[in-house]
């Protein structure tokens, strides 16, 4: 489950097999509000020396809100007046770690962040821990091979069904699998979903509205939280709880953090996506009915934040041909209402048709599409067609068309708009 409207983005068309050394075992890990490990000593004494400091939020649709993110901002600007306190906002909903790997360089480390706050763990949840470990250990071995001085920290936040391990006193999965890259490199998490679990069972917060025997939402008592309306998205008060859990949390590590350099130690996955980038496309690529959209109007200017660059297709036989040599290539594209289904071919090897629509395309969003990972570390030949026959559309127009301003015509189409592409590995030309 992706939190956002939309959810659940990855679509693997072609598999391999690559070689790679045992990765560390899995186990549940207990949950602490805060562990501090190796400290933010490098944010913090620039916070306290009165220096400038770029904090990071990158995440999903948890961080991207008007919420937790510029409360703690706003919280740190108040707590360290004599610092010049500034974000750089790299959260997008409904994403997780497996496209937040490929854009890190592009949407952080290109800003010269001081702090990055890594947001995941919602939305890797129900990946295997190899793939979160694999995407989660590129993110911080780019950022230290970049600058080791940057601190990084794990913010752990909350969804309904998580709910047995947390009554056990664990991490889910996801979060578990994060503890255990941050215990082998030292980098400090905190658990706000912890903090909401504890009010809960003191009877001080519900997780969505009570209802009533015909389902109605009703009002929650006198002196209690609701936390959300979906159990993933916090409503104002719930985003306060977390905000409070992240200061509580950096002021406790104030007294113990030192700076320093942080050390990068022998990677846990040998296979891990620190090469993982975004890679432009060039027109030598595209065949003839490409066309690059204008970045100041219409999808290109909504999304230009975090796709500088949007080129659109809408005929089918439409292609994008490449070479690269590495181990994985994806898109990084637009789903919306009118898009297509493509054929993926690597190395001559035909994909069926697959759709870049979902039950949540009523809307344009930012999503990425896997064309082939494991693969051997070679030169391959990747190509990506415009199907002819539309996907279909009807699990989202028999939802919507009763809606006011319906327009059936929105849902037709076979475009495709790709942002980039994203390669482990380099591109050959």
């Amino acid at each position: 489950m992706r939190a956002c409207i939309g959810m659940g983005l990855m679509v693997t068309v072609v598999s391999g097999a690559a070689a790679s050394a045992a990765p560390p075992e899995f186990r549940p890990v207990p949950a602490r509000l805060c562990q501090q490990r190796g400290g933010l000593g490098n944010v913090l004494a620039k916070l306290k020396a009165g220096k400038e400091v770029r904090v990071a939020y990158f995440g999903g649709s948890i961080t991207a809100a008007d919420g937790w993110r510029p409360k703690t901002l706003k919280w740190l600007q108040e707590a360290y007046p004599q610092a010049k306190v500034s974000e750089i906002n790299a959260a997008i909903g409904g994403t997780g770690s497996d496209l937040g790997v490929f854009r890190f360089r592009q949407d952080v480390l290109a800003h010269r962040p001081d702090l990055v706050f890594v947001e995941f763990s919602v939305n890797d949840g129900g990946v295997p821990p190899e793939a979160i470990w694999r995407a989660m250990e590129g993110i911080v071995r780019q950022a230290w091979r970049a600058d080791p001085t940057i601190d990084l920290c794990y913010v752990y936040t909350y969804r309904v069904g998580y709910e047995k391990e947390r009554e056990q006193g664990l991490c889910p999965p996801a979060a578990s699998a994060d503890e255990i890259l941050a215990e082998h490199y030292g980098i400090p998490s905190i658990n706000v979903a912890l903090r909401t679990v504890e009010l809960a069972r003191e009877g001080k917060l519900v997780y969505v509205p009570p209802k009533d025997a015909e389902g109605k939402d009703q009002p929650v008592p006198e002196g209690v939280t609701l936390f959300s309306t979906d159990g993933v998205h916090p409503l104002d008060a719930a985003h306060e709880i977390y905000a409070q859990v992240v200061a509580d949390a950096v002021k406790q590590m104030e007294p113990t953090s030192r700076p320093g350099r942080h050390a990068l130690k022998a990677p846990i996955m040998p296979d891990n996506w620190e090469k993982a980038q975004l890679v432009p496309l060039e027109p030598a690529m595209l065949s003839p009915g490409w066309r690059k959209l204008d970045p100041a109007q219409g999808l290109a200017a909504a999304f230009r934040h975090f796709m500088p660059e949007v080129w659109e297709a809408t005929k089918p036989g439409e292609k994008i041909t490449f070479r690269f040599r590495g181990t994985a290539a994806k898109l990084y594209d637009i789903m919306g209402p009118d898009g297509c289904q493509v054929v993926c071919t690597v190395d001559g090897k035909a994909s069926p048709p697959q759709p870049r629509f979902d039950v949540f395309c009523s809307y344009h969003r930012l999503a990425s599409m896997t064309i082939a990972e494991g693969l051997e570390d070679a030169v391959h030949t990747v190509t990506v067609e415009i199907h002819p026959e539309q996907p279909d559309r009807t699990p989202v127009t028999d939802r919507e068309r009763s809606n006011p301003g319906f327009d059936p015509k929105a849902y037709d189409g076979t475009v495709l708009r790709v942002g980039s592409l994203m390669l482990i590995g380099d591109l050959v030309r």
